[in-house]
């Protein structure tokens, strides 16, 4: 039985400007890029959030859902610096860690003796000690899975610890609406509520010839998830699974044509980023478009087999104009990237077993 910890930072990227500025602890403020450039809110904190505020909300509609809004701009630098010195924490605990981000990680702690071998404590301890050491509260749920730990993270924040125990997983799940459920956005979630399924026992009761025949394979997940199913590792090691650069910009791109003027911008900064790394197997190009309605689109083509140089401008032209001749729209935002081929299957099978 594995003993899983999902740590999550409340409010993060405000939380570390709340240290800096404790004036704002109980004023509504975001992390974000300004208004006269397109900025979109990063995180923000509580008080903002009882006004509507919320992460991935356009800047402009933020200030005009709460007017008192302090708008800060991001400090990735002092943000790295913490959350550094709360992976050096986690791993005080255990080598066993998953970053998912600068602000959350999982922590496999099955193996680990200490605090008499209880996940309880454990989360205890880190939740004590990232707030003596940093300042920053932490919420914490403890599992027997990823996915029920990151639910139980999410449970009573801020500043929570919920532990979901083998004994009360069962009914835990059941009660568990399915909105809850990783992957299940807006559109899924109408389309199960139509199915008649809101908790994770309608789930249950659904047969999953059923959720297969809505869903696809995602309905098959959907069973295993509403089961509490779910034998995903803790991986030390990332998987970088593409290279991309994306823009937003201070003012519509009226066509085609503007669109492709700033194609060679993006693609500089892409070949930057891939000059980081050790020539890598590439498996496909794409380009992604957000038009001034912001609906987005992604398209995306194969590449030679083996191949580890990037794609021409002139190929990234061409999926451009296809992408834009979906929407044939003003666009706010352009992307540009390559999708990375795994490393197994990068390998060259033998001749022989």
């Amino acid at each position: 039985m594995r003993k899983i910890l999902h740590a999550d930072c409340d409010c993060f990227y405000a939380a570390v400007e709340m240290l800096r500025h404790p004036e704002w602890r109980d004023v509504p403020i975001a992390i974000g890029g300004r208004t006269e450039q397109r900025g979109v809110i990063a995180t923000c904190n509580y008080p903002a959030r009882a006004f509507g505020v919320h992460s991935a909300m356009s800047t402009a509609r933020a200030l005009r859902l709460c007017p008192q809004l302090i708008l800060v701009p991001p400090d990735f630098e002092r943000y790295r610096a913490i959350s550094e010195e709360i992976q050096a924490l986690f791993i005080e605990l255990t080598p066993l860690i998953e970053p998912l981000s600068l602000d959350e990680a999982y922590l496999d702690v099955s193996d680990v003796t200490a605090f008499q071998g209880s996940a309880t404590w454990m989360a205890r301890w880190l939740k004590e000690e990232a707030l003596k050491r940093t300042g920053i509260t932490l919420s914490i749920g403890v599992a027997a899975n990823k996915f029920l730990a990151k639910i139980a993270s999410d449970w009573e924040k801020p500043d929570g610890l919920t532990v979901i125990t083998p004994q009360n997983s069962d009914a835990f799940i059941r009660q568990l609406p399915v909105g809850k459920l990783h992957g299940v956005g807006p559109a899924t979630l109408a389309r199960l509520t139509r199915l008649g399924i809101t908790t994770c026992d309608d789930m249950r009761e659904t047969p999953l010839t059923t959720l297969v025949e809505h869903f696809g394979k995602f309905g098959t997940r959907l069973h295993e998830l509403a089961h509490g199913i779910d034998d995903r590792p803790v991986r030390v090691e990332h998987e970088r699974k593409s290279i991309s650069v994306e823009h937003t910009y201070d003012h519509d791109l009226p066509d085609m044509t503007a669109c492709l003027e700033y194609l060679p911008a993006l693609l500089e900064r892409l070949t930057q980023r891939h000059a980081r790394h050790d020539k890598p197997i590439l498996a496909k190009q794409f380009v992604k478009v957000r038009f001034n309605d912001f609906t987005s689109t992604t398209l995306e083509s194969a590449l030679p087999a083996s191949s580890t140089s990037l794609p021409s401008t002139a190929s990234f032209a061409i999926l451009m104009e296809q992408a834009w001749l979906r929407g044939q729209r003003p666009v706010r935002l352009l992307g540009v990237g390559v999708r990375l081929k795994a490393p197994e299957d990068a390998q060259q099978l033998g001749l022989f077993p």
